[in-house]
């Protein structure tokens, strides 16, 4: 068995299309450009990168992007007081505050300051109380998270009543994934660093989820014949034969899962795309909340 390839820069553009029209006819009808705040705190070279991605992806799609950087000894007060500024400007329908914040800040009071309606990167307390919550819908789902179930239906992947594996337990990946398949009525084990005979556990899985952090800790042995993998890692490995010398590989052994899924992400170019598709997508969704 050789596993579908779920190509997520494919499906990723896709949806950066069906935003780009939307864009469109909202400025048509006479309606503000959904505009995207960022802030960026600090000089971290990955941090920057990424935000410099959702920015690009702001022009490419018609919405306004307006980028905020503060020094690395921004004080609490002054990073709350310019998530406060942009929650009360109009033109701001998104704010995105780069994560992690340098380690001086209180990261979930400057979560907390953001307007819930602006909370693009669904990671305000209500917004994931309310995914927490049977019968309860949050107003933004985390970009993340929100893909990976994207990929897996786009992929025609039967979600309700599969066994579902979430590897890793963090706040902006794991835990949101895991309350995502079980909104969707999926039975699901959240697997971490404690749990016993894990290659076990995973080997249960018709979905797997791989978000632990660590390259190619999944080997194909503990993947179950035919399930789909959604791999979140991104791990940079060793390898004198690359241009940079090393390469890009996910949390699970490709070459090794490949040979025994029904799907599989590739990374690169699996869930990385669909984080910024999804966070334009939640960006237009709250522009169309503000001005309906």
């Amino acid at each position: 068995m050789t596993a579908k390839i779920i190509d997520g820069k494919v499906i990723a553009q896709k949806v950066r299309e069906e935003v780009a029209e939307e864009v469109k006819k909202m400025v048509e009808a006479g309606k503000p450009r959904p505009g995207l705040a960022t802030v960026l705190v600090g000089d971290r070279v990955d941090s920057a990168t990424y935000v410099r991605s959702k920015q690009k992806a702001c022009a490419e799609l018609g919405i306004e992007s307006y980028g905020h950087h503060l020094p690395a000894d921004a004080s609490q007060q002054e990073v709350e007081d310019l998530v406060k500024r942009l929650s009360d400007d109009p033109k701001v329908n998104g704010i995105l505050v780069q994560l992690p914040l340098p380690s001086h800040l209180n990261e979930e009071r400057v979560l907390q300051t953001i307007a819930l309606e602006k909370d693009v990167d669904g990671f305000h307390p209500i917004n994931i109380g309310r995914l927490a919550q049977k019968g309860r819908e949050p107003l933004f789902v985390p970009c993340t998270p929100y893909g990976c179930i994207y990929l897996l239906e786009q992929a025609g992947v039967q979600i309700e009543g599969a066994n579902a594996v979430v590897l890793g337990r963090s706040n902006i990946v794991g835990m949101p994934a895991a309350l995502l398949l079980i909104g969707k009525n999926a039975t699901t084990t959240v697997c971490h660093s404690r749990t016993r005979d894990l290659p076990d556990v995973v080997r249960q899985a018709d979905i797997l989820i791989a978000a632990i952090g660590k390259a190619e800790m999944v080997r194909g042995s503990w993947i179950k014949p035919g399930a789909a993998v959604i791999d979140v890692g991104i791990n940079s490995k060793e390898d004198p034969t690359a241009p940079k010398g090393y390469r890009l590989v996910g949390d699970v052994n490709f070459e090794e899962a490949k040979e025994v899924a029904g799907w599989i992400t590739p990374v690169p170019g699996g869930v990385g795309p669909m984080t910024i598709a999804m966070l334009m997508k939640n960006t237009l969704r709250a522009a169309q909340i503000q001005n309906p």
